[in-house]
């Protein structure tokens, strides 16, 4: 399988990992991909989130698996980073993710896709091929 990134699930969730009191932290979260390929989600500017991940590198994993055990999996490792332009940011309140709890003055963080890794989940195989059922 060719990894070719996280894959634009119309804003639906992911996970991004972080580091909180120097130990890791999994929150989940709303994503788009920007135009440069980059992981965008949205945040408050108040939030835990904003302040522990500007400038630091994170991990953002999106899967999508169906009922039958299979779908995709993908982890992108890469430096996170507050958008401060005035105009994109004003771009991506209009094309932005969607927020599921929104909040006043908010922020929005792009993760470059710098080391991706990933695997496909056939449902009923093994990474060899042999069916795990009869």
């Amino acid at each position: 399988m060719q990894c070719r990134g996280v894959r634009d699930q119309g804003g639906g969730p992911g996970r991004i990992v972080y580091t909180r009191q120097a130990l890791p932290a999994v929150l989940p979260v709303n994503f788009c991909l920007g135009h440069d390929g980059t992981v965008v989600v949205r945040t408050s500017v108040s939030s835990e989130l904003a302040s522990a991940i500007d400038g630091a590198v994170v991990a953002f994993e999106a899967d999508e698996v169906a009922a039958a055990h299979s779908g995709w999996s993908v982890v992108a490792l890469g430096p996170a980073t507050l958008v401060t332009d005035p105009v994109e940011h004003a771009r991506l309140l209009r094309t932005g993710p969607r927020s599921w709890a929104p909040a006043s003055r908010e922020v929005f963080v792009r993760i470059a896709q710098e080391l991706v890794t990933g695997r496909r989940l056939v449902g009923g195989r093994t990474l060899y091929g042999v069916r795990l059922s009869s």
